[in-house]
């Protein structure tokens, strides 16, 4: 995580100061600065010479949390040219120049301002200000739980109606294709259909009315393909395949094919669309997997790659179990198969 701090007096720089220090201490990039003409830098507090407006526009594309350590106003007309969507904005915190309270100002929950907040107060020996609904009842906030877990959310509307549903003192429905570990909350109905309610898939089920889907990136796609197959074939074949078995693509982790394709221009093409890795394995590799149902073979792929069957033994070794959640599906000179990785799915941050 990468944390950007900008102040504006000399006590401000002393507190920017403290942050550099103790957040790497858990893991976050720290960089501290002051904006004040004629201030005197400490060890781990730059000089801001540029405009403020230009630091935070830099600083907003590329940081996770952006701290603010002077007056809310000043904050709130920097960042309001920058604010697009709560599922890609940064954590931003605002901070009294004496350090009394921290104020989680957005992105609360996706972008991990509220804990974020509660970890600068600790660190300052400040109170901490959390002004999200569901965090003031005490319930449970189903984008803080996606965003704690990497999970894709599909539905920001019935994330809202989620929330809307728990702080009115309804419960919610929960289902899950994977273990449940730790304590489930009360407010969560696991058995019930209520209304609306979230689903743990990487499939597109809707057991609710009303589904938010929150998707775990574990689905590992096997590809094969002819030589030098058009890059936009492959991938409408693919996302084909994907939809008719309603996978969504957002639970793609990483594609795998045989080391004879490592540089197959639509594989590749793919990939980088997805934004996932590329890996492959050498047909001795592909041996070597297993599958509780078999595999579909083919002599003429063996004759040519060394093994009966590159996508399915590819997405099963990817994946390191033996059970497809797509087999073998051939289609223009495109073969595709997936298979999920082990998933459990946990309560407790």
């Amino acid at each position: 995580m990468k944390a950007e701090v900008i102040s504006f007096t000399a006590h401000g720089a002393l507190l920017a100061q403290k942050l550099a220090e103790e957040l790497p201490k858990k893991s976050i990039s720290c960089r501290a600065w002051i904006k004040k003409r004629d201030a005197v830098p400490l060890e781990r507090v730059e000089v801001l010479t540029t405009s403020l407006k230009g630091w935070t526009g830099e600083r907003f594309a590329e940081a996770d949390l952006l701290i603010f350590i002077g007056a809310a106003g000043i904050a709130v007309r920097s960042i309001a040219p920058f604010v697009k969507s709560k599922k890609t904005d940064p954590a931003v915190l605002v901070i009294d120049e004496q350090g009394r309270h921290v104020i989680s100002l957005l992105s609360g929950h996706i972008g991990g301002a509220n804990a974020m907040t509660r970890l600068a107060a600790k660190i300052l020996g400040a109170e901490p200000v959390i002004t999200t609904a569901t965090d003031l009842h005490g319930t449970f906030a189903v984008d803080a739980f996606a965003a704690g877990r990497g999970l894709y959310m599909d539905s920001m509307e019935y994330a809202r109606e989620i929330a809307a549903e728990l702080v009115a003192g309804k419960r919610v429905g929960m289902r899950s294709a994977w273990p449940v570990m730790g304590p489930v909350p009360e407010e969560l109905d696991r058995e019930g259909t209520p209304l609306v309610g979230f689903a743990v898939d990487v499939r597109a089920v809707r057991p609710f009315a009303h589904t938010l889907h929150l998707v775990p990136r574990i689905t590992v796609l096997g590809v094969g393909c002819r030589r030098d197959t058009d890059a936009a074939h492959l991938k409408n074949v693919v996302l084909q395949v994907l939809k008719e078995h309603h996978v969504c693509p957002e639970s793609v982790c990483r594609i795998v094919s045989i080391d004879l394709k490592k540089e197959e221009k639509g594989i590749l093409a793919l990939a980088d669309s997805l934004g996932v890795p590329f890996e492959t394995y050498t047909s001795e590799e592909l041996e070597q997997a297993e599958s509780e149902d078999g595999f579909s073979e083919s002599d003429f792929v063996r004759s040519v790659t060394g093994v009966g069957n590159v996508c399915e033994r590819a997405a099963l070794k990817g994946a390191g179990g033996k059970r497809l959640l797509i087999r073998k599906t051939a289609q223009g000179g495109v073969t595709v198969a997936a298979a999920v990785m082990d998933y459990t799915v946990c309560m407790e941050d």
